[in-house]
């Protein structure tokens, strides 16, 4: 490592008495720099050179197993999925240059909505160019000044920002708590809008909502429900409509913000709703307006994917198989984990502190495997965790081998 690398940056010239917008920065810049300074490689930069396939890549110049991505479905290489943007890009370009309420609603883009509906079974679809933009968009448009939105505390940041954004009263509550989460609604004003904000899956831990119980709490005390998805659709549920669904009350959620950047396996994000009043969003909701809708080539791939996803029984059930042996692996080997029992395709392995939490992702690197290195202040409590994502193109072979590779890294690092 360069010994530039190492050495704090100069001090930015400023005028006399102007402070520095970079201030509020500095502990995570320090943070950043002991890390380096370790000697670890940099977990937050790593260059996948080429990709081979959902589960394996290039990095650093070795094949290498891929745990830290959120292609659960393994959508990105499909052979329908592929050709479907290669024929949308011939044929209509590479990009829209233009919002969707002007030039830039294409035949695609009115397919992927149709298969939405089709795919929950709701009445109306809305594609935005990310899932950030989802959560940002109809949260901020349809909770604003007055109304209060009442949300989990590890609540996604897209989540938080477009409360943020809609400049509604957040009351936040302890995580999956269904009493604390009643006794927020309880204090909200007579006659003032409420809306409750739900994941299906936390993406930190892995770990599910029980729904059933908070969405019955919220419609007793005259809340609408807004339920993200992202880390469950495709995967959980008889039809891979999510938590609500394995659950038994999508029927009952207002609105379902999802991402096509997980099972889908390209990029955008949605909300589906039964809403009567729904269309009106269109006019109204700023990042739909105000953003270039997606490339053509985007669009159709998501579309094709989509499609496919609504036959993939046998996909799912795979990817359970996978989820269990991992948890049950790596449990097995002493380390510890977010959860009792896996509850998605996401599984945590808590470290004891970020320095030896980047040790053994770099220790994993060097086995030939990467996972997410999560860290503070973006994980519960405070923790450090080592995120795997597992993927339905993951071999029975591939996890027996990721459960080596962890227990040889985790021994030559100490955490077990």
């Amino acid at each position: 490592m360069s010994e530039a690398i190492n050495q704090p940056a100069p001090p930015l010239d400023t005028a006399a008495g102007a402070p520095d917008l970079f201030s509020r920065f500095d502990p995570l810049i320090q943070m950043r720099a002991d890390l380096l300074a370790s000697g670890v490689e940099d977990p937050f930069g790593l260059v996948m050179e080429r990709v081979c396939s959902p589960t394996v890549a290039i990095c650093n110049g070795r094949e290498t197993i891929l745990l830290g991505t959120y292609n659960y479905m393994g959508m990105t290489f499909d052979p329908d999925v592929i050709e479907a943007g290669r024929q949308a890009l011939t044929d209509f370009g590479s990009g829209t240059t233009g919002s969707r309420v002007l030039n830039g609603t294409y035949l695609g883009h009115k397919q992927v909505e149709q298969a939405l509906c089709d795919f929950y079974d709701m009445q109306h679809a809305m594609v935005f160019s990310t899932g950030y933009q989802a959560n940002l968009g109809i949260i901020s448009t349809i909770a604003g000044k007055g109304d209060y939105i009442v949300l989990d505390i590890d609540s996604h940041a897209s989540i938080w920002d477009g409360c943020k954004m809609g400049d509604a009263e957040v009351v936040p509550f302890r995580h999956n708590d269904i009493e604390a989460m009643e006794k927020r609604l309880k204090r909200i004003p007579e006659g003032a809008g409420k809306l409750v904000v739900l994941e299906g899956v936390y993406s930190m831990l892995g770990d599910i909502a029980p729904l059933r119980q908070m969405i019955a709490v919220a419609k007793a005390n005259g809340a609408m429900v807004l339920v993200d998805e992202a880390h469950s659709m495709g995967f959980i549920g008889p039809n891979g409509r999510g938590v609500a669904e394995d659950q038994g009350v999508l029927d009952q959620v207002d609105f379902v913000i999802g991402t096509f950047s997980k099972s889908v396996g390209t990029v955008g994000g949605f909300c589906v709703s039964n809403h009567p009043k729904f269309e009106i969003l269109r006019l109204v909701c700023r990042p739909y307006v105000f953003t270039a809708s997606l490339p053509p080539s985007v669009v159709a791939t998501a579309y094709t994917s989509i499609r496919k996803l609504m036959h993939a029984g046998n996909k799912r059930a795979h990817l359970w198989e996978n989820s269990r042996t991992l948890h049950k692996g790596l449990k097995d080997a002493g380390f510890q984990l977010g959860t009792q029992e896996p509850q998605s395709a996401i599984i945590s392995v808590i470290m004891p502190d970020l320095e030896r939490g980047a040790a053994m992702w770099e220790a994993l690197l060097h086995e030939g495997l990467y996972v997410n290195l999560a860290r503070p202040p973006a994980t519960p409590a405070n923790m450090t965790l080592l995120r795997c994502s597992l993927c339905a193109e993951h071999s029975a072979e591939q996890v027996g081998q990721i459960i080596g590779m962890f227990e040889r890294a985790g021994k030559a690092t100490g955490i077990i």
